[in-house]
């Protein structure tokens, strides 16, 4: 896969999580995608993907700009840096309360692909940063 080819499975993947596109978003993944979250475990397979998914659209809101999306020459591997933009939406287990705070803050991933498909995916942001938005309120 050519670098452009995985810059634009990338855009697809981020383009289908802010439009809440479950199908969307597991469309780009394999089977057995691997899927490391900041802050969190590790979780194997598209299942266990979109289980991600829908507990995120139940407390947050949120979307990704000023998306920027970096590939190796050999389009194996792919990076992107953006800014999380949401709303905190329903109370996540040993977070603060959630009472619709809005926020913002700098968050990146890095991928894995294969046969055109992402096989993996990490992100991160910093949840001490985040934590400081949401006490603003």
């Amino acid at each position: 896969m050519a670098a452009d080819e995985t810059i634009a499975l990338v855009r697809r993947y981020f383009e289908a999580l802010d439009a809440r596109s479950i199908a969307g978003v597991l469309a780009t993944l394999d089977p057995e995608v691997v899927h490391d979250v900041n802050q969190g475990g590790r979780r194997i397979g598209r299942e266990a993907f979109e289980s991600f998914l829908i507990h995120m659209a139940r407390c947050y809101r949120e979307t990704c700009a000023d998306l920027v999306v970096f590939a190796s020459d050999d389009g194996g591997r792919a990076a992107a840096e953006y800014t999380l933009r949401g709303t905190y939406e329903a109370t996540e287990d040993g977070l603060p309360e959630a009472r619709g705070q809005r926020y913002s803050i700098a968050g990146g991933s890095f991928f894995a692909i294969e046969d055109g498909l992402i096989v993996r995916v990490t992100s991160y942001y910093n949840l001490e940063d985040w934590l400081a938005r949401i006490a603003e309120g």
